[in-house]
């Protein structure tokens, strides 16, 4: 059968002429043109959201453990108990509200009044009228020795710890309107239910004797502590702050990762969230700073010293200050890999040293018979494969880990360079000492300096 006789057939395309493939290599380019600056605009504007939102993540996670985690809140206020200056602080102004409550004058003049009763010479009774300030010294002294011991003993701690635990979970309870405790929310209204008194009240009046006590009729169990219309606020607050200190986070996070992926140059985007997240966390730590410094200038010396108050502010932020520095960390180490993975002279400087490094403690094992054969062979070919899963698996456990610091970033970080470390001199001990000894241009082809990023630019292990 003819083929050209088919009409059913498709008609073979018709060749493009010279100006036609020219007019559409141009729109072709111009199309590629304009997605990739799409591109590069959304992966601007999700960059820039991400950065943005870095240090409002940060705080709004810091104030959601405080005010929501008794545990967390109680470990923030702890040290404030044990420190030196707060408990000299703490010491004389519970003595001074001792003393203040004790009439001095009136002690002295009642003793002078019962001497001049009982005929004692008035050398004797004007005397004891002039001993208000002495007796007050004496007293002073007395009070303070027993109220320092107590604020001092090891007592002190534990007693401080429950109280905290007890008023934040009584607060945390007011705000959330959930829970059973003494302190609840009834609409605008903070009450105070004493059920519980009044029933411990009548048991020991019935163990005492008094069986009629048992008959006491129900009163109203209820006291209004605080009425105000501001209750509803604080509440809508607190829930605002619970999804906010969950999401927002998590929202940072993916609109980093989207920013990275839908970017065209994502080592260069990479780069970009480092730097910039990494800047943010020091204005935060500034901020703090600055914060601080209005804080003690508005407090009284009177009212509380210096030194006591600037511990108490450090100690509260000190968690958010240390998260801020590890954010800070993890963005300067983000920066600094995603230049070394880049084709600058200086990352390949620091990479082709790395492989150097271990290839050349590789041969040295491989001469001494501690070959890896096939799976050095594997790990060779699979470098960038082997690279990526390691760095992936330290950034999960950095993601895993439970508040991480800046010392445990470092640890993270120094486990990632040592396995990385060890797969290359695992690498480099695939071949033998024939295969990989060194020649007049230098190592082999066969030799894991040949595929590594001396060779290619491309990073690998170190």
């Amino acid at each position: 059968m003819d083929p050209s006789g088919d009409a059913s057939g498709p008609a073979a395309p018709h060749p493009l002429s010279g100006s036609e493939r020219r007019e559409y290599e141009r729109l072709r380019g111009a199309a590629a043109v304009r997605h990739r600056r799409l591109r590069h605009l959304g992966a601007c504007v999700l960059l820039v959201l991400a950065v943005l939102l870095s240090p409002l993540a940060v705080v709004a996670t810091w104030l959601h453990e405080e005010i929501t985690d008794p545990h967390r809140y109680v470990q923030t206020v702890a040290p404030i108990a044990r420190n030196p200056g707060v408990q000299a602080t703490v010491t004389n102004r519970l003595t001074k509200r001792v003393v203040d409550r004790v009439d001095v004058p009136a002690i002295t003049a009642h003793l002078a009044r019962n001497l001049d009763k009982t005929g004692a010479p008035s050398v004797v009774v004007d005397g004891t009228r002039m001993l208000g300030g002495p007796l007050e010294g004496a007293l002073t002294n007395a009070v303070q020795r027993v109220v320092h011991k107590a604020i001092t003993s090891e007592q002190f701690p534990l007693v401080w710890d429950a109280a905290n635990r007890r008023a934040h979970a009584a607060v945390v309870k007011v705000l959330t309107g959930e829970g059973t405790s003494a302190v609840q929310a009834r609409g605008n209204a903070i009450v105070l239910d004493i059920g519980t008194l009044v029933d411990n009240v009548k048991q020991r009046l019935v163990r005492a004797g008094y069986e009629k006590a048992a008959k006491i009729p129900h009163i109203d169990r209820q006291f209004t502590l605080v009425r105000t219309d501001k209750l509803d606020e604080a509440q809508g607050a607190m829930r605002l702050l619970d999804v906010v200190g969950t999401w927002l986070p998590a929202v940072t996070i993916v609109l980093a990762a989207l920013a990275v992926w839908t970017s065209p140059a994502h080592r260069i985007t990479l780069l970009a969230a480092g730097v910039g997240t990494a800047v943010m966390m020091i204005a935060l730590l500034v901020g703090l700073a600055v914060v601080r410094g209005v804080y003690l200038d508005s407090v009284p010396p009177t009212t509380l010293p210096r030194g006591p108050a600037a511990f108490i502010f450090d100690t509260l932020v000190r968690f958010l200050r240390e998260s801020t520095r590890t954010l800070l960390v993890v963005a300067i180490v983000t920066a600094l890999a995603a230049y070394l993975y880049g084709p600058g002279r200086g990352a390949r400087v620091v990479r082709s040293a790395a492989a150097r490094g271990t290839g050349a403690i590789g041969r040295g094992l491989a001469r001494v018979g501690a070959r890896t054969g096939g799976f050095g062979r594997w790990l060779d070919t699979h470098r960038a494969w082997t690279t990526g899963v390691v760095i992936a698996g330290g950034a999960l456990a950095l993601v895993l880990w439970n508040h991480p610091t800046p010392g445990s970033v470092g640890l993270v970080l120094g486990i990632v360079v040592g396995v990385l470390a060890l797969l290359g001199i695992l690498a480099g001990a695939a071949s033998g000492p024939a295969a990989s000894g060194p020649t007049a241009s230098g190592p082999t082809a066969s030799g894991p300096a040949a595929s590594g990023p001396a060779a290619d630019g491309r990073p690998g292990h170190p």
